[in-house]
C-alpha cells in the first residue's frame, strides 16, 4: 500500500482545566510517497497533537485527514484497529522499550500483539535490528543499550508491518549529538519511495534534511521595525486566545481588558491595562499563541513593539524594567507525572505478558 497524506482544515479544541485550548486550527497538508516531512515548533505548539491525529489516536474537532484511499476521521471500530496497526508506526520521544525484553523482543512487540507466532515475528524481528544496524544487539536490554541505540530499536519496533506511515515524536530530543547522527540518517533513507515520515520536532538539525518543513510556530519578528500604531474602539479585539503574536503593546491612552476564554463559553476577566502599562509580552518571548484576548474596554490607542525595540526601551525606562528581569527568567517548567495512568510501555508490557 501506498499512501499519500492530505489533511484539510484540521481543527483540535480541548478543555484543560476550565480553559478550552486550541493547538491546531484550520492546518493543512501534503505530503507524498518518499517524502520526509517535518513538522517544526516548540513545545505546546501541537506537534504530539498532529501526529496523534494521523495515527487515528485522536479525534480532531473539526476537519478531514486521508491516507491513502482512508478518511481517518471517518474509521471506527475494526478498520480504526487495522489502521493503527497496519498503516501508521508510531516512534515515541521516551522510546518506551519494555525493560524486561531484549531488543529482538521489543521489536517483535507488535507482531505479537497482532496473533503473528513467534517463528515468523523473530526472523522478522531479526530482519528489522539490522536494517537499523543493530544485528549485534538483539539480546541486549534496554538498560545495556545507548540512548540512540533504544531509538533506533525503537524505529524497528515502528516498522514491524512495514507501514506507508512513519511518525516520530521528537526522536532525537533524549539523545547527544554523536547518538543524533545514526537517528537522523536512519529516519531520511527510511523515507523512500512507498513510505512517507513524519517528524515532529523542536531539532532544527532535521531540516537541511527534510522534503518538506511545517513550521508550526512561525518565527516572530525580533528585527527593529517602526512601531505600529493601533487605535481601538470600545469593545474591539486586538488579539484573541491562541492567535500568534509577534509584537508587545503599550497602552499610550485608554484601556485594554485581558481576558481568558472557559470552556464553558464564560469569560475570565485577568486585568485590566492602562495608560502607560504594557502586556502580550509572552508569545513573541516564547513562541507561543497567545492565551488570552485583549479587547479594549474604552477607545484606546496602543503602540506595538516588536521584542528587539521593546527590549530596548524596557533598557532605559524603569517603568518597563520588570520586563527584562521576566526575559532573563524565563525558564521551562518540567511536565509534572500524571499519576494513576497507566504508561504506554505498561500498556505494552501487559500486552505481552
Amino acid at each position: 500500500m501506498i499512501a499519500d497524506i492530505r489533511v484539510r482544515d484540521l481543527t483540535v479544541e480541548y478543555v484543560s482545566g476550565e480553559y478550552a485550548v486550541r493547538p491546531i486550527d484550520g492546518f493543512d497538508l501534503d505530503a507524498g510517497s518518499g517524502e520526509l516531512v517535518v513538522l517544526l515548533g516548540p513545545s505546546g505548539c501541537g506537534k504530539t497533537t498532529l501526529l496523534s491525529c494521523l495515527a487515528g489516536i485522536l479525534t480532531p474537532t473539526a476537519g478531514s485527514i486521508t491516507v491513502g484511499s482512508s478518511e481517518v476521521t471517518e474509521l471506527r471500530g475494526d478498520e480504526l484497529t487495522a489502521y493503527r496497526q497496519r498503516t501508521v508506526g508510531i516512534v515515541f520521544q521516551a522510546f518506551n522499550l519494555i525493560p524486561s525484553l531484549t531488543a529482538l523482543e521489543n521489536t517483535a512487540v507488535p507482531l505479537t500483539i497482532a496473533g503473528v507466532p513467534g517463528k515468523k515475528a523473530r526472523p522478522r524481528a531479526a530482519e528489522l535490528l539490522e536494517t537499523v544496524g543493530l544485528s549485534d544487539r538483539a539480546g541486549h536490554l534496554p538498560s545495556e543499550l545507548s540512548g540512540g541505540q533504544q531509538q533506533r530499536v525503537a524505529i524497528a519496533r515502528a516498522l514491524a508491518h512495514d507501514p506507508p506511515v512513519l511518525l516520530a515524536d521528537e526522536p532525537t530530543a533524549h539523545l547527544d549529538y554523536i547518538q543524533v547522527e545514526a537517528v537522523l540518517r536512519l529516519l531520511r533513507e527510511l523515507a523512500s519511495p512507498g513510505r512517507i515520515v513524519v517528524v515532529a520536532t523542536h531539532d532544527d538539525r532535521f531540516v537541511p534534511l527534510a522534503d518538506r518543513t511545517i513550521d508550526l510556530m512561525p518565527k516572530v519578528a525580533t528585527e527593529h521595525r517602526v512601531p505600529e500604531r493601533v487605535s481601538l474602539d470600545p469593545g474591539s479585539v486586538l488579539f484573541r486566545q491562541g492567535d500568534r503574536g509577534e509584537l508587545i503593546y503599550v497602552v499610550d491612552e485608554g484601556a485594554i481588558d485581558i481576558v481568558r476564554a472557559r470552556a464553558d463559553g464564560t469569560e475570565e476577566h485577568l486585568t485590566t491595562v492602562g495608560s502607560g502599562g504594557y502586556f502580550g509580552e509572552l508569545a513573541p518571548l516564547l513562541g507561543i499563541p497567545r492565551s488570552a484576548t485583549a479587547r479594549a474596554r474604552t477607545r484606546a490607542t496602543l503602540t506595538g513593539f516588536t521584542v528587539a525595540d521593546f527590549r530596548e526601551k524596557a533598557a532605559v525606562d524603569p517603568s518597563y524594567a520588570s520586563f527584562l528581569r521576566t526575559a532573563r527568567g524565563l525558564v521551562a517548567e518540567p511536565t509534572p507525572p500524571t499519576h494513576g495512568q497507566m504508561t504506554i510501555t505498561e500498556a505494552l508490557e501487559n500486552e505481552v505478558r
